[in-house]
C-alpha cells in the first residue's frame, strides 16, 4: 500500500492593492529575493513568477502589480491588464490585505476575482495588532465579505505562519507533474532581475522626492568566462529636475544607488558585477506605448 500523496502543481496569483506586502510575501515564500520591494506604492510593475518545489508539490506564484485606481496613464492601464490577465488559468488566488486596514480599495480588487476560483485571504503585517483581542473581530468581519477558501494571518516580513499558508494553498492545487525543474525559483532572466534590483534602489534611496515614474533600461548585459557580469544601465526619468535629484551633489546619490544595486546583484547572481549607470531624460515615457514595450511592459 502506497501512502505517498500524489504530486500537485498549480499557478497561484498573488493579488491585492498597492503596498500590502505582496512582493515581500513572495520572496519569503520561495526563500529568495526575486521581486523588488520598497515603501513606495506601485513598486511592482511586471508579472513575476516565483517557484517553490517541495517533496509533494510545486507552487508557481505569480506576483502582480497592485491594482491601480489612480494615475490612468498607459503604464498603469498596462499594469491593470497584467493583474486581470494573471487571474486566468490559476488554481488558487492569494488575496493579500494589510492588518487593520481593509477598506474600499481592497473591495475593488475583491470584485475583480472570479467566483469559480478558490480565494485564500492572507492578512499580512499581523504585527500591526498591538491588542490581540482585535484580531478575531477583524477576521470575523472579513469572513462576511466573501466565502474565502481559508483566512490565514501572516507576517511576511517576519516569516510567521507561512507554513500554514502554504498548506492552505496546497489543498487546492490540482494533481499533476511539475512545470519547472526543482531548483528553479523564477522564470525571469538575469537581465530582467538586474533592472528590477536597480529600480528598487532608485525607489528606496530617493524617498518621496522622486515620483514613481522612473524606470530602468539595461543597455548591455554580458557574462564573461570568469562569471563576472558587465552591465550598462540607464535610469529613465521624466524631467531634468528628476535627473539632478538622482545624480545628487557631485554624483553622490547616483554612486550610492549604483553601489547598492551592484551589491544586490552580486548576492543574487553569486558572482562579481561591473555596473555602470547613467540617468537619461525621456519625457512622457510612462504614456508612450512604444517606449513601454521596449522596457518590457506587457
Amino acid at each position: 500500500m502506497n501512502d505517498t500523496p500524489p504530486f500537485c502543481s498549480g499557478l497561484i496569483a498573488i493579488v491585492g492593492r498597492p503596498n500590502v506586502g505582496k512582493s515581500t510575501l513572495l520572496n519569503h515564500l520561495i526563500g529568495q529575493k526575486i521581486s523588488i520591494t520598497s515603501r513606495k506604492a506601485q513598486t511592482t510593475r511586471h508579472r513575476i513568477t516565483g517557484i517553490l518545489t517541495d517533496a509533494h508539490s510545486q507552487f508557481v506564484f505569480v506576483d502582480t502589480p497592485g491594482f491601480q485606481t489612480k494615475h490612468r496613464n498607459a503604464l498603469n492601464r498596462g499594469m491593470n491588464r497584467v493583474v486581470t490577465g494573471s487571474l486566468r488559468d490559476v488554481s488558487v488566488i492569494l488575496f493579500v490585505i494589510e492588518a487593520r486596514h481593509y477598506d474600499e480599495r481592497d473591495r475593488q480588487v475583491l470584485k475583480l476575482l472570479p467566483e469559480n476560483t478558490p480565494v485564500i485571504l492572507a492578512i499580512n503585517k499581523m504585527d500591526y495588532f498591538t491588542d490581540k483581542n482585535e484580531v478575531l473581530p477583524f477576521i470575523e468581519n472579513l469572513d462576511k465579505e466573501r466565502g474565502f477558501a481559508a483566512i490565514v494571518p501572516v507576517s511576511a516580513r517576519q516569516g510567521k505562519h507561512l507554513d500554514i499558508l502554504l498548506e492552505a494553498i496546497r489543498q487546492h492545487l490540482p494533481q499533476g507533474d511539475p512545470t519547472y525543474a526543482a531548483d528553479e525559483v523564477t522564470d525571469r532572466n538575469e537581465r530582467f532581475l538586474a533592472a528590477e534590483l536597480l529600480r528598487e534602489k532608485v525607489f528606496r534611496l530617493t524617498g518621496e522626492e522622486l515620483p514613481y515614474s522612473a524606470s530602468v533600461l539595461i543597455e548591455q548585459f554580458k557574462q564573461e568566462k570568469s562569471g563576472m557580469r558587465r552591465i550598462h544601465a540607464a535610469i529613465l526619468v521624466d524631467k531634468d529636475a528628476h535627473k539632478a535629484m538622482l545624480i545628487g551633489k557631485d554624483g553622490a546619490k547616483l554612486k550610492e544607488i549604483a553601489t547598492q544595486a551592484r551589491l544586490g546583484m552580486e548576492e543574487l547572481f553569486g558572482a562579481k558585477v561591473f555596473l555602470e549607470v547613467f540617468v537619461k531624460v525621456r519625457s512622457g515615457w510612462a504614456d508612450d506605448e512604444r517606449m513601454l514595450k521596449s522596457l518590457g511592459y506587457e
